[in-house]
Formats: C-alpha cells, sequence, structure tokens
C-alpha cells in the first residue's frame, strides 16, 4: 500500500442523514487529512485542484431529479471538473448514480426496492480488478435504494447482485458503488427511523433492518477498509 501521509481527500456529504460512515473513520484512522463538504445547506467547493481524492456520499433525493435542487446543480457542475482533472472520484448510492449520470449512462428504476442484508459478488473483470484486490467472490452488503444506474461506456461492472445487478462499475479512476459497506447498525436504525415510510411499503421492521446490517457488520467493515486502501492506490 503506497503512503498515504500527505493526501487530501474531499468528502461530499448530501444530506445530513446519510455521512459516508466507516469511509470516514478509515480517513480519520489511516491519519489522512480531509475535509467535509456540506453542499445542502449552503457550503462551497474550493478548488479541485485542492484535493488528491474525492468521495460522494448518498441522498434521498433521486439522481433523475438532480436538476430541481440548486445544490444538486451547483455539485453537478463540480463533478464534471474532477472527472476532467482524472482525480480519483468515488460514488455511493445516489452519488454513484450521479457520476453513472455524468458518464452518460442512463438512471432507471430497479424492478425491486433493496433495503437492508444482501450478498453480491465479483464478476469477472471484478475478480481481476486491483480495486477489489482481498475481496472474496461474494461477500455482504447493506442497501437501502429503488433506483440503478446502466453502466456507461468503456466501464467495467465489477460487482453484481440478484436483485440488482449493477452494483459497481469502474471507468478509469471513477468508481461508483450502489452498495453500502460504510454503514453500520446504528446508521441503519437512524435510516430507518428518517425513511420508516419507505420501510413500511417493504414491509420490514426497524429491528429486522438492524439486525441485518449487525450481522454483516465485522466483516462489511473489513471490506470498506480494504476497498478504501485500494481505491487510494488510484491516487498517482
Amino acid at each position: 500500500m503506497k503512503r498515504l501521509a500527505g493526501l487530501k481527500v474531499l468528502v461530499i456529504q448530501n444530506c445530513p442523514t446519510e455521512d459516508v460512515g466507516l469511509y470516514e473513520q478509515y480517513l480519520i484512522d489511516r491519519q489522512i487529512n480531509y475535509e467535509v463538504v456540506h453542499p445542502y445547506s449552503g457550503s462551497r467547493f474550493r478548488w479541485v485542484r485542492s484535493y488528491d481524492a474525492f468521495l460522494v456520499g448518498g441522498t434521498p433525493i433521486s439522481a433523475h431529479q438532480f436538476q430541481r435542487h440548486s445544490f444538486l446543480k451547483r455539485e453537478w457542475r463540480y463533478l464534471k471538473r474532477i472527472l476532467q482533472s482524472n482525480k480519483p472520484l468515488f460514488g455511493i448510492c445516489c452519488g454513484g448514480q450521479l457520476l453513472a449520470r455524468l458518464l452518460g449512462a442512463k438512471i432507471r428504476k430497479n424492478p425491486v426496492m433493496e433495503i437492508g442484508g444482501y450478498e453480491v459478488e465479483l464478476t469477472s473483470h471484478g475478480r481481476n480488478d486491483p480495486l477489489l484486490k482481498g475481496f472474496p467472490r461474494s461477500f455482504p452488503v447493506f442497501h437501502w435504494h429503488g433506483d440503478t444506474f446502466d453502466i456507461p461506456d468503456r466501464a467495467h461492472l465489477l460487482v453484481q447482485g440478484e436483485d440488482c445487478r449493477n452494483q459497481l462499475f469502474r471507468y478509469n479512476n471513477v468508481v461508483a458503488v450502489q452498495f453500502h459497506l460504510e454503514v453500520n447498525s446504528t446508521d441503519a436504525a437512524r435510516w430507518a427511523d428518517q425513511y420508516a415510510d419507505e420501510l413500511s411499503k417493504f414491509h420490514k421492521t426497524k429491528d429486522m433492518v438492524v439486525e441485518e446490517c449487525e450481522e454483516r457488520e465485522t466483516l462489511m467493515r473489513s471490506l470498506a477498509y480494504r476497498l478504501m486502501d485500494n481505491f487510494l492506490e488510484l491516487v498517482p
């Protein structure tokens, strides 16, 4: 693993409920310099050149509707500049869907909503991509989403699921992830409270969702750290 000292990472948090969880804890534990920006509350973006890598968090706002929200329109322009810089860029859930749209792919409703604990697996590309070095062929994740992204041209699908096929793609230094490794049972409980209407329609209870996350938490934490280790290897 390359030396992490001297790196500067920007975390873009897109709603109060959903931070980047264990990915931020990873930055703390690895003593990596980072900054969190909250564009939904009016925070402004600094120059792209101020950072070495970027994490884009999720939001319950659909990626279809970003043009209805002034903060996401501003963020869209900023993400475009990051793409042009070729710096490592990592999007989570709706953050990943925004990156897919920027790369020309479509966002659509998944045939079913996914909430709670699931299993996903590496594709043939994923088994050979250094981004997923050290990952098992199948592994547990947490989900809370109804939309999904298509795979942009010249990108590779690295992780797939059963009910939602497209789970992680990589396009050069751009990584889009539909699933959550960064969530723990405390986060799951907070989401269940905040998104109770979605949970009731899905016919799951808060206790069920928290338990499903808790059962997977230890391995998810290990894989979240491994994924960040591998992702930051993309920094030149």
